[in-house]
């Protein structure tokens, strides 16, 4: 019970003071919304997308602590969006496109071969296939931006 606590305790100071604690939180909030968008694709999203995500995140940072907050961050998304909580789906696409207007760089961040593997999560063929139609227009979007 008590260590449940000091874990919510820790959950929510992260989420609320993200930005003073975590180097370059931007960098790893604008991870978690591309996760997150195909994540959210999948209406009931189960633990083998942040699984998943875990795992990637692991071979990016190295580092627990980054890759816990990475999952925190996806999943607060991902529940925004769920609960249509000022954010859907287009919302997600709109913010990802204006970072990269922003943040040129943050295209090298979009690798569709870690995105992929969500995809096999759903056994519903109709999300996949939106999820594919994202990944693909995810990587439409980093060409362009790369020019």
């Amino acid at each position: 019970m008590e260590m449940k606590f000091f874990f919510n305790l820790k959950h929510y100071l992260y989420i609320g003071l993200r930005e003073v604690f975590v180097y370059h939180h931007n960098s790893l909030e604008f991870r978690a919304k591309i996760f997150a968008l195909i994540i959210s694709a999948n209406h009931k999203p189960g633990e083998c997308e942040y699984a998943h995500v875990h795992k990637t995140g692991m071979d990016i940072y190295k580092d627990e602590e980054r890759v816990n907050l990475l999952l925190l961050t996806t999943r607060e998304y991902v529940k925004k969006v769920q609960n249509k909580n000022g954010l859907d789906i287009d919302d997600l696409i709109e913010d990802i496109r204006q970072e990269l207007r922003q943040i040129p760089r943050y295209v090298s961040k979009i690798d569709p071969s870690t995105l992929y593997p969500l995809v096999e999560c759903s056994n519903d063929e109709d999300i996949s296939a939106y999820q594919v139609r994202m990944i693909e227009f995810l990587e439409r979007l980093k060409i362009e931006m790369a020019k």
